[in-house]
């Protein structure tokens, strides 16, 4: 008598652009996701408002899959839209469900934000963090973020005043355009 064979997990997330169609499962996983410790928004209360608007935009947003189920998100933009602040992309939010933590989620969504940034053409990535995120900061200081600015007791949350850390990292160039495996440098759709 044979075993039945188990479902085969994917050993890593499977990383791809946001679709329209994701916008519901997007503001739930937001909801799920919301803690003090990094949101700096109040606590989401319904009716919820659309996860995708005019400032947040699908093409904005990396989406990570772990057995098929949308478990996390990071939005790659610019900090500005001036020409001269052009060659920077900023994380603006990166968010990982609890059930798929300690699963490389939330270290695949940063590389694939650093991947699609050098895509755009950035040479530099920036992102801000609560000074008591200590799981969050660990994980981008691993990736090569340090630590350029901080901004003491900037917000006044419902756990005190906190900090408000920049981060920031250059990024090597990417591959020649027409290498296999690289898109070529294209610039972003303006916001």
């Amino acid at each position: 008598m044979s075993t039945p064979a188990r479902p085969v997990r994917p050993s890593h997330p499977v990383i791809r652009p946001a679709a329209d169609e994701d916008g519901g499962a997007l503001g739930e996983l937001d909801r799920r996701t919301w803690s003090p410790v990094h949101a700096v928004t109040p606590r989401p209360q319904p009716p919820y408002d659309p996860f995708f608007d005019a400032v947040h935009r699908p093409w904005q947003f990396l989406v990570a899959e772990l057995d098929g189920e949308l478990v996390g998100y990071v939005k790659v933009a610019r900090p500005t839209p001036l020409a001269c602040n052009a060659h920077v992309r900023q994380i603006q939010g990166l968010a990982v469900d609890g059930r798929a933590r300690g699963r490389g989620v939330g270290r695949a969504l940063l590389r694939a934000a650093m991947d699609e940034a050098r895509r755009q053409g950035a040479s530099r990535i920036t992102l801000r963090v609560l000074g008591h995120n200590a799981p969050a900061r660990a994980l981008y200081e691993s990736e090569g973020f340090t630590v350029e600015g901080v901004l003491p007791g900037e917000f006044l949350l419902e756990t005190g005043y906190t900090d408000d850390v920049l981060m920031g990292r250059p990024l090597a160039p990417a591959a020649a355009p027409g290498r296999p495996g690289q898109a070529p440098l294209t610039a972003p759709p303006a916001p």
